[in-house]
C-alpha cells in the first residue's frame, strides 16, 4: 500500500464568495500549496517542476469553517513527468479529486529533463499501484 502525504490547509475569509462557499479557484491553490509542500517534504527542489495537466472533479461544497485537507499520492513515474492524484476533503468527506502531471524541466535548454534518480527514489514510497501491475 502506498503512502499518502496529508497538508492541513488554512482556509482564508477571502477564499469565499458572498456565500461563503469556497471559490473553485482556491481549490487549484489549496492542490498547489500541498505539491510544494510534498517535494519540499521529500528534501527535493521545487523549482525545476512545472505544472503541464490539471483536472478537477468537484464532489461537494466548501465552506470558510470547514476543516480542509489535501492528501497526495504518485500515481505514474515516467521519464520526465511525475503523475499525482490529490483529493480534498472537508471535515473529512471528499469535496474535490484532482490529478496532475509535473514534469521536470531544464529552464536553460526550456527542454524537459529526467528525473534525477533522488527524486524518484524519494517518490516511490507514495506509487500507487495501477491497474495494469495486477
Amino acid at each position: 500500500m502506498a503512502d499518502t502525504f496529508r497538508t492541513d490547509i488554512q482556509v482564508r475569509f477571502n477564499d469565499t464568495d458572498a456565500m461563503g462557499h469556497v471559490s473553485n479557484i482556491s481549490i487549484a491553490t489549496y492542490v498547489e500549496q500541498a505539491r510544494v509542500d510534498f517535494f519540499l517534504a521529500l528534501g527535493q527542489p521545487t523549482k525545476t517542476l512545472i505544472l503541464s495537466h490539471l483536472t478537477t472533479d468537484f464532489r461537494k461544497q466548501l465552506h470558510h469553517t470547514d476543516e480542509v485537507v489535501v492528501t497526495t499520492q504518485v500515481t505514474r513515474l515516467g521519464n520526465t513527468s511525475v503523475g499525482l492524484a490529490q483529493n480534498v476533503s472537508a471535515n473529512g468527506d471528499v469535496a474535490a479529486e484532482t490529478s496532475s502531471v509535473g514534469v521536470i524541466f531544464d529552464y536553460g535548454t526550456q527542454r524537459p529533463m529526467p528525473i534525477p534518480d533522488a527524486l524518484r527514489h524519494a517518490l516511490q514510497p507514495y506509487l500507487v499501484a495501477s491497474e495494469d501491475d495486477g
